[in-house]
Protein backbone atom coordinates (compact mmCIF):
# COMPACT_ATOMS: atom_id res chain seq x y z
CA UNK A 1 0.00 0.00 0.00
CA UNK A 2 1.71 3.04 -1.25
CA UNK A 3 1.15 6.04 1.37
CA UNK A 4 -0.43 9.56 0.34
CA UNK A 5 2.14 12.31 -0.46
CA UNK A 6 2.71 14.98 2.21
CA UNK A 7 0.71 17.42 0.29
CA UNK A 8 -2.67 15.79 0.32
CA UNK A 9 -1.83 14.74 4.24
CA UNK A 10 -1.37 18.56 4.86
CA UNK A 11 -5.04 19.30 2.42
CA UNK A 12 -7.00 17.20 4.77
CA UNK A 13 -5.65 18.53 8.15
CA UNK A 14 -6.45 22.12 6.37
CA UNK A 15 -9.81 20.63 5.43
CA UNK A 16 -10.40 19.47 9.26
CA UNK A 17 -9.15 23.12 9.73
CA UNK A 18 -11.85 24.79 7.59
CA UNK A 19 -14.37 22.43 8.74
CA UNK A 20 -14.21 23.64 12.25
CA UNK A 21 -14.00 26.98 11.66
CA UNK A 22 -17.11 26.85 9.25
CA UNK A 23 -18.68 25.18 12.01
CA UNK A 24 -18.07 27.23 14.89
CA UNK A 25 -18.26 30.05 13.24
CA UNK A 26 -21.89 29.08 12.29
CA UNK A 27 -22.76 27.70 15.47
CA UNK A 28 -21.89 31.17 17.47
CA UNK A 29 -23.33 33.56 14.54
CA UNK A 30 -26.40 31.58 12.91
CA UNK A 31 -28.50 33.72 15.43
CA UNK A 32 -26.97 36.81 14.95
CA UNK A 33 -29.11 38.96 12.19
CA UNK A 34 -32.54 36.66 11.96
CA UNK A 35 -32.93 34.91 8.84
CA UNK A 36 -29.81 36.38 7.44
CA UNK A 37 -27.21 34.95 9.81
CA UNK A 38 -28.69 31.21 9.52
CA UNK A 39 -28.67 31.67 5.59
CA UNK A 40 -25.29 33.01 5.39
CA UNK A 41 -23.76 30.13 7.95
CA UNK A 42 -25.70 27.48 6.32
CA UNK A 43 -24.02 28.78 3.03
CA UNK A 44 -20.69 29.48 5.06
CA UNK A 45 -20.50 25.22 5.58
CA UNK A 46 -21.75 24.48 2.04
CA UNK A 47 -18.93 26.56 0.64
CA UNK A 48 -16.23 25.36 2.74
CA UNK A 49 -16.93 21.63 2.37
CA UNK A 50 -17.70 21.82 -0.95
CA UNK A 51 -14.00 23.96 -1.67
CA UNK A 52 -12.55 21.07 0.74
CA UNK A 53 -13.90 18.32 -2.23
CA UNK A 54 -12.80 20.35 -4.85
CA UNK A 55 -9.07 20.53 -3.70
CA UNK A 56 -8.56 17.21 -1.92
CA UNK A 57 -11.30 14.57 -3.45
CA UNK A 58 -13.43 12.35 -0.69
CA UNK A 59 -10.96 12.54 1.51
CA UNK A 60 -10.81 16.31 2.15
CA UNK A 61 -14.88 15.88 1.95
CA UNK A 62 -15.02 13.90 4.88
CA UNK A 63 -12.21 15.68 6.85
CA UNK A 64 -14.42 19.11 6.46
CA UNK A 65 -17.52 17.19 7.63
CA UNK A 66 -15.80 15.94 10.65
CA UNK A 67 -14.60 19.41 11.55
CA UNK A 68 -17.93 20.62 11.07
CA UNK A 69 -20.06 18.30 12.97
CA UNK A 70 -17.34 17.70 15.72
CA UNK A 71 -17.08 21.77 15.73
CA UNK A 72 -21.42 21.76 16.07
CA UNK A 73 -21.68 19.00 18.60
CA UNK A 74 -19.08 20.36 20.67
CA UNK A 75 -20.71 24.05 20.81
CA UNK A 76 -24.29 22.86 20.87
CA UNK A 77 -23.66 21.51 24.62
CA UNK A 78 -24.15 23.45 27.61
CA UNK A 79 -21.54 25.77 28.71
CA UNK A 80 -19.92 25.85 32.12
CA UNK A 81 -22.56 28.60 33.50
CA UNK A 82 -25.27 26.27 31.87
CA UNK A 83 -25.53 28.66 28.87
CA UNK A 84 -26.64 27.09 25.14
CA UNK A 85 -25.47 28.54 21.60
CA UNK A 86 -28.28 26.15 20.07
CA UNK A 87 -31.10 26.02 22.26
CA UNK A 88 -33.44 22.69 21.00
CA UNK A 89 -36.42 24.77 22.14
CA UNK A 90 -36.71 27.30 19.40
CA UNK A 91 -36.80 26.61 14.87
CA UNK A 92 -33.38 29.18 14.93
CA UNK A 93 -31.35 25.89 16.72
CA UNK A 94 -33.27 23.17 15.00
CA UNK A 95 -32.71 25.41 11.73
CA UNK A 96 -28.80 25.51 12.32
CA UNK A 97 -28.82 21.88 13.36
CA UNK A 98 -30.66 20.09 10.51
CA UNK A 99 -29.65 22.61 8.07
CA UNK A 100 -25.68 22.09 8.65
CA UNK A 101 -26.43 18.06 8.20
CA UNK A 102 -28.46 19.25 5.13
CA UNK A 103 -25.81 20.98 3.34
CA UNK A 104 -23.24 18.58 4.18
CA UNK A 105 -25.18 16.12 2.37
CA UNK A 106 -25.84 18.09 -0.44
CA UNK A 107 -22.04 18.52 -1.01
CA UNK A 108 -21.46 14.71 -0.93
CA UNK A 109 -24.76 14.46 -4.31
CA UNK A 110 -22.77 17.42 -6.18
CA UNK A 111 -21.53 15.81 -9.30
CA UNK A 112 -18.41 14.86 -9.87
CA UNK A 113 -17.75 16.76 -13.44
CA UNK A 114 -18.65 20.01 -10.81
CA UNK A 115 -15.59 19.60 -8.55
CA UNK A 116 -12.73 17.71 -10.66
CA UNK A 117 -10.64 19.66 -13.60
CA UNK A 118 -11.11 17.41 -16.74
CA UNK A 119 -8.26 19.87 -18.46
CA UNK A 120 -5.11 18.23 -19.60
CA UNK A 121 -2.07 18.49 -17.35
CA UNK A 122 0.67 20.62 -19.11
CA UNK A 123 3.42 19.86 -16.29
Amino acid sequence: MQLPPAATVWRVLASTGLGVVAGTLGTVMHRAVRPWGLLVCLLLVLVVVLTARAWVGWSGYLAGVVGTLVAVQVLAGSGPGGDVLVPGSDLWGWGWAIGVVLALGAVALVPRRWVEDDAPSTS
